[in-house]
Protein backbone atom coordinates (compact mmCIF):
# COMPACT_ATOMS: atom_id res chain seq x y z
CA UNK A 1 0.00 0.00 0.00
CA UNK A 2 1.02 3.60 -0.52
CA UNK A 3 0.46 6.49 1.85
CA UNK A 4 -2.05 6.01 4.66
CA UNK A 5 -5.59 6.81 3.60
CA UNK A 6 -7.90 8.37 6.17
CA UNK A 7 -11.67 8.38 5.73
CA UNK A 8 -14.15 10.14 8.03
CA UNK A 9 -17.85 9.44 8.36
CA UNK A 10 -19.89 12.29 9.80
CA UNK A 11 -23.55 12.74 10.63
CA UNK A 12 -26.08 13.48 13.32
CA UNK A 13 -26.53 11.15 16.31
CA UNK A 14 -28.50 8.07 15.31
CA UNK A 15 -27.87 8.60 11.58
CA UNK A 16 -26.21 5.19 11.15
CA UNK A 17 -22.50 6.04 11.13
CA UNK A 18 -21.49 3.00 13.18
CA UNK A 19 -23.73 0.74 11.08
CA UNK A 20 -22.08 2.07 7.91
CA UNK A 21 -18.63 1.50 9.42
CA UNK A 22 -19.50 -2.08 10.35
CA UNK A 23 -20.60 -2.74 6.75
CA UNK A 24 -17.29 -1.32 5.45
CA UNK A 25 -15.39 -3.52 7.92
CA UNK A 26 -17.35 -6.54 6.68
CA UNK A 27 -16.27 -5.78 3.10
CA UNK A 28 -12.63 -5.22 4.10
CA UNK A 29 -12.52 -8.51 5.97
CA UNK A 30 -14.13 -10.28 3.00
CA UNK A 31 -11.17 -8.99 0.97
CA UNK A 32 -8.79 -10.62 3.47
CA UNK A 33 -7.71 -7.51 5.36
CA UNK A 34 -7.15 -7.62 9.13
CA UNK A 35 -9.17 -4.90 10.87
CA UNK A 36 -8.51 -3.62 14.38
CA UNK A 37 -9.32 -0.60 16.48
CA UNK A 38 -12.25 0.54 18.57
CA UNK A 39 -15.98 0.71 18.10
CA UNK A 40 -18.50 2.52 20.27
CA UNK A 41 -21.94 1.03 20.76
CA UNK A 42 -24.93 2.73 22.32
CA UNK A 43 -26.48 1.32 25.47
CA UNK A 44 -30.22 1.41 24.83
CA UNK A 45 -32.84 0.72 27.48
CA UNK A 46 -36.54 1.05 26.77
CA UNK A 47 -35.80 2.64 23.37
CA UNK A 48 -33.70 5.33 25.05
CA UNK A 49 -29.95 5.85 24.78
CA UNK A 50 -28.49 5.53 28.27
CA UNK A 51 -24.78 5.52 27.50
CA UNK A 52 -22.04 3.96 25.40
CA UNK A 53 -19.78 0.92 25.38
CA UNK A 54 -16.26 1.03 24.00
CA UNK A 55 -15.24 -2.20 22.27
CA UNK A 56 -11.92 -3.54 21.03
CA UNK A 57 -12.89 -4.70 17.54
CA UNK A 58 -10.23 -7.42 17.40
CA UNK A 59 -10.86 -9.03 20.81
CA UNK A 60 -14.53 -7.98 21.26
CA UNK A 61 -13.72 -6.87 24.83
CA UNK A 62 -16.08 -4.08 25.82
CA UNK A 63 -16.80 -1.84 28.78
CA UNK A 64 -19.20 0.93 29.63
CA UNK A 65 -17.36 4.22 29.21
CA UNK A 66 -20.20 6.72 29.30
CA UNK A 67 -23.51 6.41 31.09
CA UNK A 68 -26.23 8.37 32.80
CA UNK A 69 -25.46 6.13 35.80
CA UNK A 70 -21.74 6.99 36.05
CA UNK A 71 -20.81 9.67 38.55
CA UNK A 72 -17.72 11.39 37.20
CA UNK A 73 -15.96 14.72 37.30
CA UNK A 74 -16.10 14.49 33.50
CA UNK A 75 -19.64 15.02 32.24
CA UNK A 76 -20.61 15.34 28.58
CA UNK A 77 -24.24 16.30 28.41
CA UNK A 78 -26.11 13.90 30.65
CA UNK A 79 -23.39 11.22 30.57
CA UNK A 80 -20.67 10.61 33.11
CA UNK A 81 -17.46 9.46 31.41
CA UNK A 82 -15.20 6.68 32.70
CA UNK A 83 -11.84 7.61 31.17
CA UNK A 84 -10.20 4.45 32.54
CA UNK A 85 -12.60 2.25 30.52
CA UNK A 86 -11.82 4.23 27.37
CA UNK A 87 -8.09 3.90 27.96
CA UNK A 88 -8.05 0.26 29.05
CA UNK A 89 -10.18 -0.91 26.12
CA UNK A 90 -10.12 1.78 23.43
CA UNK A 91 -6.54 3.00 23.68
CA UNK A 92 -5.25 -0.56 24.01
CA UNK A 93 -7.32 -1.52 20.95
CA UNK A 94 -5.75 1.30 18.93
CA UNK A 95 -2.24 0.37 20.05
CA UNK A 96 -2.87 -3.29 19.18
CA UNK A 97 -4.30 -2.34 15.79
CA UNK A 98 -1.33 -0.09 15.04
CA UNK A 99 0.96 -3.08 15.57
CA UNK A 100 -1.15 -5.86 14.06
CA UNK A 101 -3.88 -4.69 11.68
CA UNK A 102 -4.01 -3.73 8.01
CA UNK A 103 -6.84 -1.28 8.67
CA UNK A 104 -7.42 0.71 11.87
CA UNK A 105 -10.93 1.86 12.73
CA UNK A 106 -11.81 4.52 15.26
CA UNK A 107 -15.54 4.77 15.74
CA UNK A 108 -16.01 8.06 17.51
CA UNK A 109 -13.70 10.94 18.15
CA UNK A 110 -15.88 13.31 20.11
CA UNK A 111 -16.20 15.31 23.29
CA UNK A 112 -16.03 12.27 25.55
CA UNK A 113 -12.98 10.73 23.93
CA UNK A 114 -10.85 13.86 23.74
CA UNK A 115 -10.99 14.13 27.54
CA UNK A 116 -8.29 11.42 27.49
CA UNK A 117 -4.79 12.62 26.55
CA UNK A 118 -3.82 8.96 26.05
CA UNK A 119 -6.65 8.49 23.53
CA UNK A 120 -5.65 11.64 21.66
CA UNK A 121 -2.03 10.42 21.49
CA UNK A 122 -3.09 6.94 20.33
CA UNK A 123 -5.10 8.52 17.49
CA UNK A 124 -2.12 10.66 16.48
CA UNK A 125 0.18 7.62 16.55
Amino acid sequence: MGAALKIGITGLPGAGKTFALLKVIEMLEADGLKVGGMITEPIVKRNRREGFYVMDYATKEKRVFASREIESKIMVGRYGVDISALEEVGVNALRGATANADVIVIDEVGKMEVESPNFVQAVKD
